[in-house]
């Protein structure tokens, strides 16, 4: 099976002239970003519906095999928060406002939860139930918008797998019955490291594993030490092999059944631009070769590479 890592946007002014090479143009970030790592989470549809041509352009702009996650509207999941008919229409605008021209690089849609929204066993039945799981069912879903979607995107090049991720941070959610439900409906519960801002589980319960890693010592900020990497970096092997780490932290019961997995691992530590880096020290571990903890060397390794050189602007001559 496949890990991926990456990180969780890539639109920071702080990231400029650091990560990014100095002269690199904004509009070519996404391109460096991603052949500098193997996945991106999709920020920017958490807030606001995204369109058509800005997922067209996303796909355009990453190589092939790149896989986007895609973060649900808040909308839906801070301020409908599940409640009422006016949920599945929000669902269905969100799946017709252009998702599908990510065609081969749609991977998992996340969907995260506020701190306060508490465990309704009946209401998160429903919600799962209605989830579509392949992009076949999402466009008939997707067919079923309002006039907030001024641009329907209801076209799939092919019907491929579609996954869910859930990200909880309430505790009344750390219950065995909130880990089968997953199972039933094939969501992946998401283990969110958060220095103790919300519960940390490890209950797999899906066919894909989903990290975020929100910051080590403090949220959203400071830097995974090596031997903070190095603890990451073999759990994710484990989830791979389709086993769990001896000391998983579960809310239910443990696996029945050990199948490889694909696992998707997300930077989240972002305000000091710590993220990009160590998900790319994440990577290289993942890959069995660990880089030493060099912020120049990192960024030599990166900007000087012939593919990222290819996106740097042509330098002028000067006359003859």
């Amino acid at each position: 099976m496949t890990v991926r890592i990456g990180i969780s946007g890539w639109r920071y002014a702080g990231w400029r002239g650091n990560f990014y090479p100095p002269g690199l143009p904004q509009a070519r970030e996404l391109a460096f970003a991603s052949r500098a790592l193997s996945t991106i989470e999709i920020n920017g549809s958490h807030y606001a519906l995204q369109t058509p041509q800005s997922y067209r352009a996303w796909h355009d702009a990453t190589p092939d095999g790149f896989l986007f996650s895609v973060k649900a509207p808040r909308y839906i999941t801070h301020i409908l928060r599940l409640r009422g008919d006016a949920c599945e229409t929000a669902i269905a605008n969100f799946l017709a406002s252009g998702l599908f021209n990510l065609q081969a690089k749609l991977g998992p849609i996340l969907w995260q939860f506020p701190p306060s929204l508490r465990f309704d066993e009946e209401t998160f039945e429903r919600f799962l139930h209605s989830l579509p799981h392949d992009t076949g069912a999402a466009a008939a879903f997707a067919r079923r918008h309002d006039h907030h979607v001024r641009q329907p995107c209801l076209q799939i090049d092919r019907e491929r797998p579609l996954r869910h991720a859930i990200e909880i941070r309430h505790p009344s959610f750390c219950t065995p019955a909130f880990a089968d439900m997953l199972r039933h409906y094939d969501a992946a519960l998401v283990a969110s490291d958060s220095p103790g801002a919300w519960p940390y589980v490890e209950d797999v319960t899906s066919d894909f594993v989903y990290l975020r890693l929100h910051g080590a010592e403090t949220l959203y900020d400071g830097e995974y030490a090596d031997i903070l990497l190095d603890r990451w970096a073999d759990r994710i092997r484990t989830w791979e092999k389709g086993k769990e780490p001896r000391d998983a932290q579960r809310i239910g019961a443990p696996l029945k059944k050990h199948r490889p997995r694909d696992v998707f691992c997300y930077m989240d530590n972002d305000m000091k631009v710590n993220a990009p880096f160590d998900a790319a020290r994440m990577l290289s571990r993942v890959r069995g070769k660990a880089v030493e903890n060099d912020r120049k060397a990192l960024q030599a390794s990166l900007w000087h590479a012939e593919d990222m050189q290819a996106l740097m602007p042509k330098k002028k001559r000067a006359p003859q």
